[in-house]
């Protein structure tokens, strides 16, 4: 693990700078892709080493391109890509507009596409390297009211899928990372204009049952085993087992019950 060169977009904040943190305290060498350049220097001095910041906005594949050729200069490849800039939203599927779901789709993701794009022929050059893709529990519920944000995170996992077959071959491996809520700065990104969503979004974030460094240590300890799917939450894991085995009217009504469940627990305690 020591000495392992790694890159993390959206590596400013969040889940991103979680990961970052957790593998340069393993002896990685970091490399942070933001478009935050404040907080990504910040990040990149804290980390300490030979981390170093580079801008780079996943929107654009240049702006990928010029971080693998100076990656490559500076350490002569890179070992773990690390997919992880993403945004959210929220509402109902005739009230998201159709611009919104060109940003989120373009940052969740193309971001993914465009990361994956441009470190493939990094990656067969070498003879071996490591993507990780997060995406959500979204990707695999369905949860209402999140319909653009749960379609960009499924299409990474069906991304991710497709890029485990096709790239084994190359000595290339993929994980897709599907967490459940934790506390972080996703609330930060999303678009929504019900503030009762952003609201019910922001105290889900803030009563996560599993600490957000609990979380990355098992992302961690997941991608290093070499697993495929990577979900931390234990009820997400359940979750996901019982859509895949029960029929669809049984896991609708454990789905709505969960979801009342979750609107009772995000309201304020005076009820307002």
């Amino acid at each position: 693990m020591s000495g392992r060169r790694v890159f993390v977009t959206g590596g400013a904040s969040g889940l991103g700078r979680g990961l970052a943190e957790r593998y340069a305290r393993a002896g990685c060498r970091v490399c942070v892709g933001d478009i935050h350049d404040a907080r990504g220097a910040e990040t990149a001095a804290a980390l300490g080493g030979e981390a170093f910041y580079l801008r780079c906005d996943v929107r654009r594949e240049e702006e990928l391109r010029a971080a693998a050729d100076a990656l490559q200069a500076r350490w002569g490849g890179v070992d773990v890509v690390v997919n992880n800039a993403g945004v959210a939203g929220a509402g109902a599927i005739e009230e998201v507009t159709v611009d919104d779901w060109l940003w989120i789709l373009d940052i969740n993701l193309l971001g993914v596409v465009r990361g994956c794009r441009v470190f493939t022929p990094v990656f067969k050059r070498q003879g071996g390297g490591h993507f990780v893709n997060v995406a959500s529990m979204a990707g695999l519920l369905d949860v209402p009211l999140m319909s653009s944000y749960n379609a960009s995170k499924a299409a990474v996992v069906s991304l991710s899928e497709t890029l485990q077959n096709e790239l084994e071959p190359f000595g290339v491996r993929v994980s897709v990372v599907c967490p459940s809520f934790f506390r972080t700065n996703l609330h930060e990104s999303m678009r929504t204009g019900d503030p009762g969503l952003r609201h019910a979004v922001e105290r889900l974030l803030e009563r996560a049952p599993i600490p957000a460094e609990e979380v990355i240590d098992r992302i961690f300890g997941a991608v290093e085993a070499g697993e495929f799917y990577v979900l931390p939450h234990p009820l997400g894991r359940r979750a996901w087992r019982l859509k895949r085995v029960l029929p669809r009217g049984a896991y609708r009504k454990l789905m709505t019950k969960e979801m009342a469940r979750m609107r009772r627990a995000s309201r304020p305690a005076d009820g307002g």
